[in-house]
């Protein structure tokens, strides 16, 4: 099985979702190695959410559906719309690396990207790689990568739509239409959101030294937009090119005392060339180009401008060794560019990147070994590199064990941002150390994560230069345990996270990080009729390096239903934080209450591809 796979990944390539359409019990994956495996062979630690699974969760924003991933934290500021960071293994916030079609996204000032902003109803599923992969992405993915995979059509001329109204005055929909056949397929979507939100920032802040620093007791709206177009065309029977396109554009209000609204886009553009060159060579080229675009205002006076463009080359080269072997080679380019109203010393710089990989299986046994070297104009040459074994036991157990190295590029925030930046600063550099172990459970199955990670050179403000420095190193440790598993006809999946995110010169925790995090959905099926439930449990966290602010523990409970009342006519209702449960992600950023949404939606059957 697993040699027909290493073959499938070269002969198919792009043509992978074609695979997962025929494995619908065990998904391929793309982001782990850059070639295609599925889920149950794959060595790295992944998480999968299909459209299925965004279509049961009835979540309105993407952040409310990552929240469940195991080793994942969020921290938001303030509700719907407000600035969201993710924390991935416990390492930083920018520490995770973000593809949008296989297109690297994000702002290259602040150097994360904005995941409030990001359309649930244009994605089709997500990939959550933990671990480093930088000896195949390059900079950035030291906690891990997320690739969002935008909807592509399948079959005959389909329209879909959906209204969505709710709590807090709020009001979405979404229209899309596709089609695909063996000449060709496209997948066009649009979408709206707009909610009145909740009041973002806690009076208290005002006084508090933390916070938005005002009081502005108010909602704190939020409004959304969002187009895509993805598209492809096969050629012959072995050459396909693909087209991608996504734009979003937010507008949030929230409190402060410099500003307090913000418009912003994000927008990302590619075309990729799919041929097989021979029976055993399967070779891609992407262009892309994306866009992070920011103006920022105060009671409606123009404050500052934030623009950042992202241009990318990517040639990857799949190449079958016998039938038990895979080696991949391939460059990367990347040219990001700024523009903004504050005067940057620097504003666009390149990066030029070659890595190989080489998966083989003997027997039971299966190895991944990867190499990759980048070179930047800032921080010049960097070396990264990647091991990975596993193991299947007669039975049906397998053992996995792996090592990485990874590096951060400082953003140009960190280096160049007047009266802040430090141009003297150096990569941040990690390595990491992981064991699993999964095996079937009747039905069901388990897995269970051990790693840790060391951070050297990690970036942190240093007051007495009041400025970012290279002056902290870091040691996380974390377990993850996963499960899957049929309750009678209920289906049950659930995660826990137990985190150990020490600060090495202080012996402080790292900020916002909890030690244990617990996520329980429960559902079940009855044919027409859907029902299910979510817990979601967080530890205590500190809001900050010198831990003097605590965040409080806090568990929520949503609640969820549907009824297709008719072929292809389903209403859904959601109740979300069902108790009223009081907590924060942020130092004094209030969080949704208790609140309601229903959701009215028209899907036709067999209108999508899985990916």
């Amino acid at each position: 099985m697993k040699n027909t796979t290493l073959s499938a990944a070269v002969l198919l390539g792009s043509a992978a979702c074609q695979a997962a359409a025929a494995t619908t019990l065990s998904p391929v994956i793309v982001t782990a190695t850059r070639t295609a495996q599925t889920a149950d062979q794959t060595l790295a630690s992944v998480t999968v959410i299909s459209r299925n699974d965004i279509e049961r969760s009835q979540a309105q924003l993407l952040p409310e559906l990552l929240r469940g991933v195991p080793g994942l934290a969020l921290s938001n500021n303030g509700g719907p719309g407000k600035a969201t960071s993710v924390f991935l293994r416990g390492t930083n916030s920018d520490h995770v690396l973000v593809l949008i079609d296989g297109i690297k996204v994000g702002s290259a000032t602040a150097g994360t990207t904005a995941f409030q902003d990001l359309p649930l109803s244009q994605i089709e599923r997500i990939e959550i790689v933990r671990g480093p992969r930088s000896s195949l992405y390059g900079s950035e993915a030291i906690g891990g990568v997320i690739q969002i995979f935008t909807r592509k059509g399948q079959g005959e001329l389909r329209p879909r739509a959906s209204v969505t109204l709710g709590s807090h005055q709020t009001r979405s929909g979404d229209f899309g239409l596709s089609a695909g056949g063996e000449a060709g397929w496209f997948n066009a979507g649009f979408s709206a959101l707009n909610t009145e939100g909740i009041n973002a920032c806690d009076p208290a802040a005002a006084t508090a030294f933390a916070g938005c620093f005002a009081d502005e007791p108010d909602r704190d709206g939020y409004r959304n937009r969002a187009a895509s177009l993805r598209a492809g065309r096969r050629l012959s029977d072995d050459t396909e090119v693909a087209f991608n396109w996504l734009r979003t554009e937010g507008d949030s209000e929230f409190d402060g005392n410099f500003q307090n609204e913000s418009e912003s886009g994000q927008q990302v553009l590619g075309v990729s060339l799919d041929s097989a060159l021979s029976e055993h060579w399967q070779t891609r080229l992407q262009l892309g180009r994306s866009w992070d675009e920011s103006d920022n205002f105060k009671d409606g006076d123009f404050s500052s401008r934030f623009d950042t463009r992202r241009d990318s080359v990517s040639w990857q080269n799949d190449i079958a060794v016998g039938s038990t072997a895979l080696l991949t080679l391939g460059l990367d380019f990347q040219h990001d560019e700024v523009s903004s109203t504050e005067d940057f010393d620097v504003t666009e710089r390149d990066n030029s990147g070659a890595f190989a990989q080489y998966q083989f299986m003997l027997g039971r046994h299966e190895l991944i070994a990867a190499l990759r070297h980048d070179d930047n104009e800032q921080f010049g040459s960097q070396g990264t590199g990647s091991l990975a074994w596993g193991y299947d036991t007669a039975y049906g157990v397998r053992l996995t064990a792996s090592y990485g190295t990874a590096f951060k590029a400082p953003s140009f925030n960190e280096l160049y941002f007047p009266f802040f930046g430090n141009p003297d600063l150096a990569p941040e550099e990690s390595e990491t150390l992981e064991f699993g172990i999964a095996a079937p459970l009747g039905q069901g199955n388990w897995a269970l994560n051990l790693y840790e990670t060391r951070i050297d050179d990690l970036i942190a403000f240093d007051a007495s230069i009041m400025a970012p420095a290279n002056v902290e190193s870091a040691r996380i440790r974390g377990l993850e345990l996963v499960l899957q598993q049929p309750l009678g006809d209920w289906d049950l999946n659930g995660n826990l996270t137990l985190l150990d995110p020490e600060d090495r010169d202080t012996g402080n925790r790292l900020p916002r990080r909890a030690r244990q995090s617990l996520q329980l959905d429960l559902d079940r099926d009855f044919g027409r009729y859907g029902v299910g439930a979510s817990v979601h449990a967080v530890g205590k966290r500190y809001d900050d390096l010198a831990n003097s602010r605590e965040l409080d523990g806090y568990a929520t409970l949503d609640l969820r239903a549907s009824y297709r009342f008719a072929a292809d006519w389903t209403l859904g209702a959601r109740a979300v934080n069902l108790f009223d449960r009081d907590y924060e992600t942020a130092s004094f950023y209030e969080q949704e209450g208790r609140s309601f949404y229903a959701t009215l939606s028209y899907a036709p059957a067999k209108g999508l591809s899985p990916c």
